[in-house]
């Protein structure tokens, strides 16, 4: 896979940088400039790199908090939805406008560390081949939440792993690194970012699971309860399982030479 040399934040007009961070966010107007600089401080020096902040229709001062970072960042862009789609569509829209071949994924809340994507790159520069995509995991080993949200993905994630097989500890940490050309793959539906490892083993896609870091949100409040995520996550893991049932299951093609 592809490596750069480049240290810098820009790869320059003409350079696509290495590495996309995708970031969607609703209403986190306190945590936009604290993640910014811990996603700066991060890779600075590691890869050239681009953040991408998707704004789903936000009402607070999260538009305002954007625009003035942006100002003198030109590896900052704000795309904006003129409507509240949710968190697959901040994501899709996210993967589609990024410049990098390789994405990485964080929730803009501040509880996903963003020291650890190097530790995911990593992971990805030693196992992603031409032959063999891959999709880097986190594990919140952890996890700082209420203990009705541990207590809830606790069971969900063993209805889950006992439907899809997915084998993955934690799917729903956000924090993902993987190709671009990999996620454009995959169907698109609302809630989609709850499945990705799944979603990446239909397409092929080798799945590595990398403990990464957790912490308490700061500012803000959840934009999910535990009734919320069950209503549409069963509708949505019935559906996936289908998904699944339906794929074609390890085909690999390539063109010939006559």
């Amino acid at each position: 896979m592809p490596h750069s040399s480049v240290s810098s934040p820009e790869a320059g007009a003409d350079t696509p940088p290495l590495l996309s961070v995708i970031v969607p966010v609703l209403n986190e107007a306190e945590n936009i400039a604290p993640l910014v600089g811990e996603i700066e401080a991060a890779l600075t020096g590691v890869c050239a790199f681009e953040i991408i902040y998707i704004d789903d229709c936000s009402t607070d001062e999260t538009p305002d908090i954007l625009r003035r970072l942006k100002a003198d960042r030109p590896h900052l862009r704000v795309i904006r939805h003129d409507r509240t789609c949710g968190q697959s569509a901040g994501l899709r829209n996210g993967v589609a406008a990024a410049r990098g071949g390789i994405i990485a994924t964080l929730d803009g809340d501040g509880q996903n560390d963003p020291a650890d994507i190097p530790k995911l790159l990593e992971k990805y520069r030693e196992t992603a081949t031409a032959e063999q995509p891959v999709m880097i995991t986190g594990h919140r080993v952890n996890r700082q939440d209420t203990t009705s949200k541990r207590v809830a993905s606790k069971y969900a994630n063993k209805l889950r792993r006992a439907l899809l097989k997915d084998d993955n500890p934690d799917t729903g940490c956000s924090l993902k690194l993987y190709a671009r050309e990999t996620f454009l793959r995959f169907p698109y539906f609302d809630h989609m970012h709850r499945f990705l490892p799944a979603l990446a083993k239909r397409e092929n896609c080798a799945v590595h699971v990398v403990p990464v870091n957790h912490r308490h949100r700061q500012h803000g409040q959840s934009k999910y309860s535990n009734f919320g995520r069950a209503l549409v996550g069963i509708p949505d893991l019935l559906g996936v399982a289908w998904l699944l049932r339906r794929s074609p299951g390890g085909l690999k093609a390539k063109e010939i030479d006559l």
